[in-house]
């Protein structure tokens, strides 16, 4: 079993040894840790990586492979709470699906109030309490068009907000491109100039000074000729942006190696007063928006990478954000961010035909004036053709 373990880890890409894993089996041998899933995981992480830089993708190919086990296998294991969750799901017909009851942003928030003031115990598959797996618009795993999740992973992506501490990662840059295609596509957004500190050879100038010196040799240096255009990144991160991850990476990836005046700064779902760099350090090293809005002068191209599937709250209500209270809605900073800067548009990962039934996506389409294009070749493409002209 761990042997298949080790390769799974040597096809996620991770650079573990022989050498390394019959460490960690003579470490298993010697009892160094009880008979828990979670002491495996250090000592295994401690025996196979040796750089943290790895850290990440170790614990997306261990999360995949040991997902649901709560116990080393030959030892006692615990049913996942997963299958259990889905044994009491309460399952609906379309019909009474339909039956269900959008409160409204004030109701919502008061009944959600009055739940937390009232109840006193767990509660699984109903339509009323915080629980799991029923039609109650506050809890998770169960159906409700619009509620509060509360715990859990987002299943029908229909919650206003969300009661949880998230944790999100940092995009890969350095992620290997198995394509040339978006870096092709990216290169229509191209303006050439040389500047800086003349540290390159020109070999034409040399080649005609030197003949104008009548043979002395006359060196002419010049500046490195790069692409001249100023891109400003924003990624969201997280939630539904999860399906998304790979392709993100990648487009993460080609812009680094292709604009060399980029900047970048993370958001989840839409922008508010609050930006960040580092996802590891988002609730202590915020950037103000309006920060951001004075720094970087209006020669620069916005380019929004999301896929605007949101509660339509988060667009058009104070205090509407999933994650805190925002005192103005997502609508005025999108348009703030517009007006900034002219040259923007939206990279949409979602399947463009998915846009128009999906309110966020439409308020967000709008917004931005139709600027909005999917995250494919294709769509790059027309989206760097609008943003060079």
């Amino acid at each position: 079993m761990l042997i298949d373990f080790f390769l799974h880890l040597k096809a996620s890409r991770l650079p573990v040894s022989i050498k390394e894993f019959l460490t960690l089996l003579e470490a298993l041998q010697q009892h160094v840790i009880e008979q828990s899933i979670d002491d495996f995981y250090v000592l295994s992480r401690a025996a196979l990586v040796k750089d943290e830089t790895h850290f990440d993708k170790f614990d997306r190919a261990f999360g995949e492979y040991f997902k649901g086990v709560e116990a080393l296998p030959g030892m006692d294991v615990l049913i996942p709470e997963e299958w259990l969750r889905q044994a009491v799901k309460q399952h609906l017909s379309d019909a009474e699906r339909a039956r269900l009851e959008k409160l409204g942003w004030d109701k919502l928030m008061e009944t959600f109030k009055q739940r937390l003031a009232e109840q006193k115990e767990r509660h699984s598959g109903g339509n009323k309490w915080i629980g799991s797996g029923g039609s109650s618009p506050f809890g998770h795993g169960g159906t409700h068009p619009e509620g509060i999740r509360v715990g859990g992973r987002s299943e029908n992506r229909s919650a206003v907000k969300v009661w949880e501490k998230r944790e999100y990662r940092n995009l890969d840059d350095r992620v290997e491109i198995g394509t040339r295609n978006i870096k092709v596509a990216l290169r229509r957004l191209r303006r050439f100039a040389r500047q800086g500190a003349p540290d390159e050879l020109d070999l034409e100038g040399t080649i005609t000074g030197t003949a104008r010196n009548a043979g002395w040799l006359d060196l002419h240096m010049r500046s490195e000729r790069h692409n001249a255009v100023k891109v400003l990144l924003f990624l969201d991160i997280g939630g539904s942006m999860d399906d998304h991850i790979r392709v993100c990476e990648e487009l993460f990836s080609a812009c680094r190696s292709e604009f060399k005046h980029l900047e970048h700064y993370y958001f989840h779902n839409c922008v508010y007063d609050r930006l960040w760099k580092d996802n590891r350090r988002r609730h202590s090293e915020r950037i103000a928006t309006q920060d951001v809005l004075h720094k970087y002068g209006n020669d620069y191209k916005l380019i929004f990478v999301g896929d605007a599937s949101m509660s339509p709250y988060e667009l058009i209500q104070p205090n509407g954000c999933i994650e805190y209270h925002n005192a103005e809605p997502g609508a005025t900073w999108l348009r703030r961010l517009a007006d900034t800067w002219p040259h923007a548009i939206w990279l949409n990962p979602e399947a463009e035909q998915s846009w128009p039934y999906r309110q966020s996506t439409s308020l967000i389409y709008n917004l931005m004036g139709g600027r909005m294009f999917p995250l494919t070749l294709d769509g790059l493409e027309r989206g760097m053709r609008l943003l060079s002209k």
